[in-house]
């Protein structure tokens, strides 16, 4: 059998600037249990938030550099700020097919609203690169967009700061205006923000449709896969390796947060030096 034939049985490539990727690759260990995953936390970077289009662009084209030495078969950008500056450019660069987490919270956004009022939670460089709107408005220019930069939550879900007092003031701050906006849905438009939706379902109310793109990725990864027939199609061998870890700093601190929130136990993220690629 030749590398070809075994392609569709390569790992899947997941990155993020840290750890928020991390509620991607849980939801792709759900949805798809037959694949393995290479991830890659850009931890000695993170935020990406605050950073240049250049900056960000060129700090993700070494990511996928080292993604493809693992063979990767595919790669999800499990980050928003990376999905609205720099997966235009790489898709172009790169001859694996790659997906982002912008445009599958959008559809399941214009799915679930009834009032066509969308609220859009995320960095300000989401903000400020206005994909959201965009990609809102290609698919339906009735739509009204309300958008609400939320700095402060990123560094709170890194400290494990989920439901604290802290976080709970902070959040009723930034998500006032959104609950008076009279919007019907929003989306959770940074892969951090779904480990803060409890907070932010106190604020909101049930009537709001909470958006995880985390959830609709691994959902579109699938199809993505199996319209290219990639798919593995047995579950690896027991003794395999099905998940890897890598990070550029603070190793011991990812593999804390990671066991945190995966219920697969991860035995040791490795450190890497991404500039290198």
């Amino acid at each position: 059998m030749n590398k070809q034939d075994e392609w569709h049985n390569n790992p899947i490539g997941v990155f993020d600037s840290g750890v928020g990727g991390l509620t991607v690759a849980r939801e792709i260990m759900r949805q798809l249990p037959n694949e393995r995953i290479v991830y890659f936390g850009d931890t000695a970077r993170v935020p990406y938030g605050s950073k240049s289009k250049e900056t960000v662009t060129r700090f993700s084209r070494q990511i996928v550099h080292f993604l493809e030495t693992q063979d990767v078969k595919a790669i999800v950008v499990a980050c928003n700020t990376v999905s609205a500056y720099a997966l235009e450019e790489l898709e172009k660069e790169v001859d694996i097919p790659m997906i982002g987490v912008v445009k599958p919270g959008v559809r399941a956004a214009l799915d679930a609203t009834v009032n066509k009022k969308i609220g859009v939670i995320c960095t300000e460089a989401t903000m400020n690169s206005g994909i959201y709107s965009r990609y809102i408005q290609e698919n339906d220019s009735s739509v009204k967009i309300l958008g609400k930069a939320c700095p402060l939550f990123v560094p709170l879900v890194e400290e494990g700061l989920w439901e604290d007092p802290v976080t709970d003031e902070i959040a009723r701050r930034y998500l006032t205006e959104l609950v008076d906006s009279g919007i019907d849905t929003l989306i959770l438009g940074c892969t951090h923000y779904p480990m803060l939706r409890s907070t932010v379902r106190k604020i909101m109310g049930e009537s709001v449709t909470l958006v995880n793109p985390a959830y609709e990725t691994a959902r579109e990864l699938k199809a993505l896969l199996a319209d290219k027939g990639l798919e593995s199609e047995h579950r690896p061998e027991l003794g395999t390796e099905l998940y890897r870890f890598y990070v550029s700093d603070a190793a011991d601190k990812f593999q804390r947060f990671a066991n945190s929130i995966l219920t697969y136990g991860i035995l040791s993220a490795k450190v890497i030096r991404i500039d290198e690629f």
